[in-house]
């Protein structure tokens, strides 16, 4: 049996934190009164989307690292199951709610134009990792939730990189432009590079994928 590598158990633990953190910090939208809240765009014109997607978001976004343990899988299939479903209905929610987010983000269309591709490149991984799912196509599925949760975790990016801009005294209507990318591109290209470099492995071993 394959055991896991003492990095990855760190990388996992390091963003099951930043997950729960993110998540439970965004789930103040839905509070009365907002404590802690900005004074976003989005906010103000699409008020009810951005609490729905505050939510929807941050539970996808906690459940996710659930569902990268090989252990919750192998030993509790139903539970694997049907957290998964809990998260693809919130994957779901959160993308339809984003739409008028992503129209009215600040700083004009390329942010904009971001946070669209960002939700279209979400939705479609996910979908797809679900249509594996159902022909039983398990490997192919691991694979594109594996994409699915990397665009997930744009939701802690994002807040990495607009910390980062503000400490660093850049003016946000010049980084958000770019933030708007920056925040799940990278992303999804680790995540890629993580499948490659673990398919490689796989085929390199005797025993071949564990």
């Amino acid at each position: 049996m394959k055991t896991r590598h003492p990095l990855a158990s760190l990388a996992w633990g390091l963003l099951s934190l930043s997950a729960l953190a993110v998540g439970l910090f965004s789930l103040r939208y839905a509070l009365p009164g907002m404590p802690v809240s900005f004074d976003l765009p989005s906010l103000q014109q699409s008020r009810q989307a951005f609490v729905v997607h505050a939510v929807s978001a941050s539970l996808a976004l906690m459940l996710g690292p659930l569902q990268l343990l090989v252990a919750l899988r192998t030993r509790y299939p139903a539970a694997h199951r049907w957290t998964g479903r809990a998260c693809v209905l919130a994957i779901a929610v959160a993308w339809l709610s984003s739409l008028p987010l992503a129209a009215n983000a600040m700083t004009g269309v390329v942010a904009a134009t971001g946070f669209f591709a960002l939700g279209l490149v979400w939705v479609a991984a996910t979908g797809w990792g679900v249509a594996c799912a159902v022909q039983r196509r398990f490997a192919e599925h691991r694979m594109w939730m594996l994409r699915s949760y990397a665009l997930t975790a744009a939701g802690i990016t994002l807040r990495i990189y607009l910390g980062m801009g503000a400490a660093a005294g850049v003016d946000i209507e010049v980084s958000y432009p770019f933030i708007a990318w920056l925040c799940w591109v990278p992303n999804l290209l680790v995540a890629e590079w993580y499948l490659r470099r673990s398919g490689r492995q796989a085929r390199l071993s005797p025993l071949g994928a564990a």
